[in-house]
């Protein structure tokens, strides 16, 4: 079990670090010519000349709850030139990871959002320079308190690195928050996580208490900050991008399924 949560975690990191790998191996050739979306009373198929697309690793068919994933996943699919490069198609490893993790992973998924929650990022905070401490107070509180208004919680923020136990009431709430959420919801949920750092900025973004760029910005506090002192390194700022692509993408299965 803990090598599929790992696996779907690795998914956020596809779009640079497993890019290098794949620049290391050949890539199969494109093998088709037509890419559509087909329809079923079970939801929504990719379809390549007409077989529908399978995961790559157990071969299980892959159906989708809504016409604008498999749209987005066609897209990729279409876009291919000779080549067939997985770097370039982040939905289709998410929609993947997710299909091939099986419905019996739903509570480790889950787990490891609350997991994030409990040692949160946005709970630990500097304690100089006094610009930094300003900005983590400014974004991150407004943050929490509006999870704390939506979900009646209490949060115990500290300065340093040094555990600090939330309340376990404020546990729970939290874990209910994503009561229902599915399979390929949770696995957008945790690549969100992973790449903010923060499980509860994945919350306030699944129940709309901030919206996309809102999020992406409380996350990059600490960093911006570094960039503002000595300024931007190109490669870092690539791996940045790079890593937003992946963001959006888990973010429109979450607007999409919600």
């Amino acid at each position: 079990m803990r090598d599929q949560l790992e696996e779907a975690l690795r998914h956020q990191d596809a779009g640079y670090g497993r890019a290098q790998h794949l620049n290391r191996v050949e890539l199969p050739k494109r093998f088709y010519k037509s890419v559509d979306v087909a329809r079923s009373e079970e939801g929504y198929a990719v379809t390549l000349d007409g077989r529908p697309v399978r995961t790559p690793g157990k071969k299980i068919p892959i159906v989708l709850p809504v016409l604008d994933l498999a749209q987005h996943k066609a897209e990729e699919w279409a876009a291919q030139k000779e080549f067939i490069d997985p770097a370039t198609m982040p939905m289709t490893r998410l929609i993947n990871s997710a299909v091939e993790s099986g419905e019996e992973m739903i509570p480790a998924f889950r787990a490891e959002v609350g997991k994030f929650a409990a040692n949160d990022l946005l709970l630990y905070r500097a304690d100089s320079p006094q610009e930094l401490v300003a900005e983590q107070e400014r974004v991150w509180d407004g943050a929490l308190v509006k999870l704390a208004r939506k979900f009646d919680v209490a949060f115990q923020p500290t300065i340093g690195i040094i555990h600090q136990p939330q309340p376990a009431a404020t546990l729970e709430k939290l874990d209910a928050a994503l009561e229902g959420q599915g399979l390929l919801s949770l696995t957008a949920l945790v690549s969100i996580t992973g790449i903010t750092g923060s499980g509860l900025l994945a919350l306030a973004l699944l129940h709309e208490l901030m919206d996309a760029d809102a999020v992406w910005f409380a996350a990059h506090v600490d960093e911006d900050h570094q960039i503002r002192l000595w300024g931007e390194d190109e490669e870092a700022m690539a791996r940045r991008a790079k890593r937003r692509v992946e963001f959006d993408i888990a973010v429109r299965v979450v607007d999409a399924l919600r």
